[in-house]
């Protein structure tokens, strides 16, 4: 079987992105709005978004399940406020639930969060346990810079944090750690934002004791990790610099990458510098990169492929990076054995 962590709804029928752009238009104003509940979706508009364009993906290609979430840039914490995050996040964690209830052969359930920018991340908490406990999710998507590329909530490993993690535990939720859009014109939302929240969070983690204070945390660093195999070296020099755990120590049972890393090469150096028990398959398909290689005519985002080709794998590897793995970090995913 091959689990896919990391697949996002990004072709969701066009009525979703109108009743946002009227949402923030409106400033929430719930009586400026054409539908103050949301907007409305026939099952076979969801159906028709999905038969040709994931679904003809995941076939293809062979994956067997994807843990799908909304559309990670335009969660859009930075947008708006505290109210109108709650019910954005609502209105799309309702539609990823009615994707799977369609689909659930092909989908499983992750939510987003309805963060907003100097706002309490306690005030997650309810949706958070509305969609696991009510609604069958199985994981969650938590920002860890709801300003979009500013930074001016304190870092994760922050009592800030702290509530949430209480409860991330209870529920025994994998969350991955995935940044929205930006609104600074430094950052390119998914060419450098992306990878900066990657990065700037490992090193959060590696400069703490997180791990020890919540030792039964799971999260999931997206797109191969950021930075960090490509100078692994660096970050086991800097955690004897200061005297914390190595690299492949911090992860542990705790913290896992994903296989979103667009080219052969990468996907070889992570499977030389990072244990393959901390490695899970993922696509982000479709996600931050459609184009096709010219260089060999296969698109950026058959993650498969690199996986089975990397020489530094055995079948056992491919086995837990695929499936085992996910199997392991997701226990709310109901499988076959």
């Amino acid at each position: 079987m091959i689990i896919d962590i990391h697949g996002h709804y990004t072709t969701a029928p066009k009525q979703l992105v109108e009743w946002r752009n009227e949402q923030l238009a409106a400033k929430g104003d719930l009586s400026k709005l054409s539908q103050p509940d949301g907007p409305e979706f026939t099952d076979d508009e969801i159906r028709e978004s999905l038969l040709s364009a994931q679904i003809a993906t995941q076939v293809e290609r062979g994956i067997d399940l994807t843990l799908f979430s909304p559309r990670a840039a335009a969660m859009g914490h930075h947008f708006g406020d505290e109210a109108m995050s709650r019910h954005w996040s609502r209105i799309c964690n309702d539609l990823i639930r009615r994707v799977c209830d369609l689909f659930p052969q092909h989908f499983a359930p992750v939510c987003q969060l309805p963060q907003s920018p100097g706002c309490s991340p306690d005030a997650i908490i309810d949706e958070l346990k509305r969609c696991v406990q009510e609604m069958g999710f199985v994981g969650c998507n938590l920002n860890p810079d709801p300003s979009g590329g500013y930074w001016t909530d304190p870092p994760m490993t922050d009592p800030w944090w702290f509530k949430v993690y209480e409860v991330l535990e209870e529920l025994d939720v994998p969350t991955m750690i995935h940044v929205s859009g930006s609104c600074n014109p430094h950052f390119h939302y998914s060419g450098a934002h992306y990878i900066n929240g990657d990065t700037t969070v490992f090193m959060q983690l590696l400069d703490s004791d997180l791990f020890e204070r919540f030792p039964k945390l799971k999260f999931i660093i997206p797109h191969g990790g950021g930075a960090v195999p490509f100078h692994w070296g660096r970050y086991r020099g800097l955690a004897i610099d200061l005297k914390r755990k190595s690299p492949a120590e911090l992860m542990g049972d705790n913290l896992y990458f994903d296989t979103c890393v667009y080219h052969q090469p990468g996907i070889n150096l992570m499977a030389e510098v990072v244990p393959v028990d901390n490695v899970l398959f993922a696509s982000e398909t479709f996600g931050a990169v459609r184009a096709t290689d010219p260089e060999n005519g296969h698109k950026f985002d058959d993650t498969r492929r690199y996986v089975e080709n990397s020489p530094h794998l055995t079948a056992e590897d491919r086995e837990k990076i695929f499936s085992g793995n996910a199997r392991k970090v997701f226990s709310r995913l109901n499988l076959p054995a």
